[in-house]
Formats: structure tokens, sequence, C-alpha cells
């Protein structure tokens, strides 16, 4: 089953700025992505070190205390044998008076796992606690034993807080009493600490998320402005468009008026009359004939040649219109049967040259370089007062050109004047429509008179045929 969906079709101004929206919108969230990268990366390296120099400050406080309560009685451990219980219970005692904060407290184990002391879970002493382990699988009293036996360290581990019960984050720094067997250390909650990291990090995606707010409106205003900007020029590009247009419909209406003078000029000037002889003259023959008196040849004559004279001026005509050696034989035969009939009605000596290099140009190109040829030599015996006329039509590897040049009087016109004139601008329009260059030299002093230049590109030469043999001389 086939559905007849609706197409979406932009229009030129659309186009535009959906091109010019499309790589703001790619940059804006590339740079928006790497932004992102860069800032977290950032923020996660500055909370790591708050959170490793909160922990470390942790850390110290803890010494401190576990050595203030050793040189509390270290005195008393230091004067006693190992098997002393006397020593040993009073140092319990002072250790499960020190007790700081809502939550520290010391503790005691000895070397076998025993609790000796631990003032905020009282029921834990005198209980083994070697399998003792955290949620997370840590051998909690394992762990602190082994790094009492080495000396003193820190162990991070869960542990349950005496005010509720519940597990939470704890660093435990714990030494020993190597006479007495003893693992004797104190801990502290980082839940704080760990609160304090949360806070910052939910800061730094508060940040990273107004930042996107920033990006994306700066963003919505620059595609707002291309828009604009977009909407803008191509309402004042129709507008000047729009002028155009008018302005060349309208010369072409001049055109084609001026088109239709010439020829009515011509038909009422040249065959009207001509028709108007013969008419005269048949009349002429025919009253003969009916009176029976006089040599009605004489004006039959005349009559024949005045027809023959207006048939001529109309294949002239016609020619004019459009030649049909263009379209039969190619530009260059055309162009001589262009020159020879400008040199038979003007008496002006032309020269015509051209470079065989076969019927190659598109049909669009032949009729652009033609109506040049034709507009020249018409603006020539209008205007320059040359006595000779040179045109040159040859093939090169950049295209073709047309050259046409005389020695007349030359022109002085400002590209103001050239821009109102008819002929130059029509042929400036055509070779523009090809892609191609128009050339204009004149001195206006008479020097060197008019050199005209038209040039087309490549593009409008066709490829050989390889149906032509190459050593048969073909026409432009």
């Amino acid at each position: 089953m086939l559905l007849n969906l609706p197409v979406l079709r932009l229009s030129y101004a659309q186009k535009l700025s959906l091109v010019a929206a499309i790589p703001l919108i790619l940059a804006v969230g590339a740079i928006a992505v790497l932004v992102t990268i860069q800032s977290r990366a950032l923020a996660e390296r500055e909370i790591q070190t708050l959170e490793t120099q909160l922990i470390e400050a942790k850390k110290r406080e803890l010494r401190n205390y576990v050595t203030q309560a050793r040189n509390g009685f270290y005195f008393i451990y230091g004067n006693a044998s190992p098997s002393d219980q006397l020593a040993k219970d009073q140092v319990a005692q002072i250790l499960a008076a020190m007790i700081y904060g809502d939550e520290g407290f010391f503790f005691v184990y000895d070397y076998d796992g025993t609790a000796l002391v631990n003032p905020r879970q009282t029921e834990m002493i005198n209980n083994n606690h070697l399998d003792l382990t955290d949620s997370r699988g840590t051998a909690v009293v394992v762990d602190l034993i082994d790094i009492a036996r080495q000396g003193d360290g820190y162990l991070t581990h869960l542990w349950p807080k005496p005010s509720n019960g519940q597990e939470a984050e704890m660093i435990t720094y714990v030494t020993s009493f190597p006479s007495w067997r003893w693992a004797v250390g104190t801990g502290v909650f980082i839940d704080d600490v760990l609160t304090s990291v949360a806070a910052a990090r939910a800061d730094v995606e508060a940040r990273i998320q107004r930042t996107f707010y920033y990006i994306s409106a700066i963003t919505l205003t620059a595609l707002l402005m291309v828009f604009g900007s977009g909407m803008a020029l191509n309402l004042r590009e129709r507008r000047l468009a729009d002028a155009k247009l008018k302005k060349l419909t309208q010369r072409v209406f001049d055109a084609q008026e001026e088109e239709r003078g010439r020829v009515a000029r011509e038909l009422h000037d040249g065959i009207s009359q001509m028709l108007v002889g013969v008419r005269y003259a048949l009349d002429s023959a025919r009253r003969k004939v009916d009176k029976g008196s006089g040599d009605a040849k004489t004006p039959l004559r005349q009559g024949i040649d005045n027809l023959g004279t207006a048939i001529s001026e109309v294949r002239r005509i016609s020619r004019d219109l459009r030649p049909g050696a263009l379209d039969d034989l190619g530009l260059g035969p055309a162009l001589k049967a262009l020159v020879e009939d400008f040199a038979q009605r003007t008496g002006v000596e032309v020269v015509f040259n051209t470079v065989v290099f076969r019927n190659r140009l598109d049909q669009n190109a032949k009729i652009a370089l033609y109506r040049i040829a034709q507009e020249a030599l018409t603006n020539i015996e209008r205007h320059a007062k040359a006595t000779r006329v040179t045109m040159d039509l040859r093939g090169h590897k950049r295209g073709a050109t047309l050259r046409i040049s005389d020695d007349g009087i030359g022109m002085n016109y400002t590209s103001r004047q050239r821009a109102n004139g008819i002929g130059l601008r029509n042929m400036q329009e055509r070779v523009d429509q090809l892609d191609g260059q128009l050339r204009i030299l004149s001195s206006g002093s008479g020097a060197i008179g008019t050199v005209i230049e038209a040039s087309v590109p490549l593009t409008h030469l066709l490829p050989p045929d390889p149906s032509v043999p190459q050593k048969e001389p073909a026409s432009a």
C-alpha cells in the first residue's frame, strides 16, 4: 500500500539558514561536550584533592589522640612487667574513660582477638572477634591486629555507629603495646567527609547544568540571529531580484520593440516600396495591353526586377532574424556570410579569419557569438565611421574566442553609459549566460578604433564526433 506523504520542500533562504545553522549547532554541541568533560575532570581532581586533605586531617587527628593517650599512661606501661595485671587494669580503665565527641572512643584487643576495652559497645568486651567482618567483607579485628604487630597504621572499614547501630565509613589508627600483646587504637567516622564530597559533586553537577543552560541560551540566540539575518538577507535579495527582473523584462520589451521597429522600417522602406514599384509596373503593362498600344515588355521586365529585389530583401531580413547557415553549416560559415553581406552593403573592407576546430560549439554558444558579431557590425555601421574591420574566430585550450576590431573613431564612454547602451548590454548579458568574458577596448580618440573580444569557456565545446573523419574540414 502506497502512502502519499507530504514532501518537505525548503526555499533557498531556508536552505541557506539551515546550512549556516547546522555547523553552528555541531560546533556548539562539540564545545558543550568538551566543556563538560573538562569541567568534570577538573572538578573530580579538585574533589579528590579535597577528600584526600580531609582524610589526612582525620588521620593526623587520630594519631594525635593515640599519642596523647599513650603519653598519659606510658609511665604505668613503662614500669610494668608483661604479667602485671594491676597495671593492665589501670591502663584499661584510663582508656575506657577516654571518650570524646559523640562517637569517639578508644579500644583494646589482645593479639588473640579478645576485646578488652570498648566503652561505646561494652557488649563486645571479653569476647573474641577474630571472625568479625563488615558488610564489605573486611576482617576488621584481624587486620587491626596485623597492623599493630607491624608497629602502627591506619585501616579504613565499615563499623556500626554507637549512636544508631548503622554501618558507616570509619578510619582507625592502631598501635601496639608489644610487651602486653595489645592492639590499642581509636577511630573516627568520615561520613561528614563523604557528605562534603557528595555536596561538592552535586555543586559541580549544578554548575555544569547551569553552563549547559547558558550555552543553550547563547546557541538559541545565535540561531535566531542566523535565521533573522537570513530572512532579512532573503527579503533584501528578493527585492533586488524583483527590481532586476523588472529591469530585465523592460529591456526584453525594449529589445523586442526595437527589433520590431527595425523590421517594420525595413519592410516599409525597402520591400513595401519595391512591391509598390512592382504594382505600378504591372498596372502600366496591363493598361498598355488593354489599349493594344506600346511595348508592355519594358514595365514587365522592370516589375520582375523589382520583385526579385524584394525577394532578396525578404531573404536578407529572414537571415538577420535567424540565419539558416548557423544551423546547417555552423558558426564559421554563418559569420562569413554575415561579414560578406556587411561589406557588400556598407562598402567597408572586412577581413574574416577562423581556425577550423570542427562543429564543436554547442547551440547556445553559436547563437550568442553570432548575435554579438551581428551587434558589433551594426554599431560599426552606425557609429564607427570605419574603413576596415577584422573578425577572428578561433578555438583554444580554454574554449573559443571571437575578436572584432575596426579602425573607426572608437568609443569614449563611462561605465554608466555602457550600462545604458542596449547593444553593449545585450552583448554582456549573452556572455554572462555562458559564464564567459567580454572585453571592450577603445581609446575614444581614433588611434586604435575599437576591439570587442568575447570568450566562452571550454565547457561549451562538445567532444569530437567519432563518426566524422578527422581529416574532413568542418566549420566551428
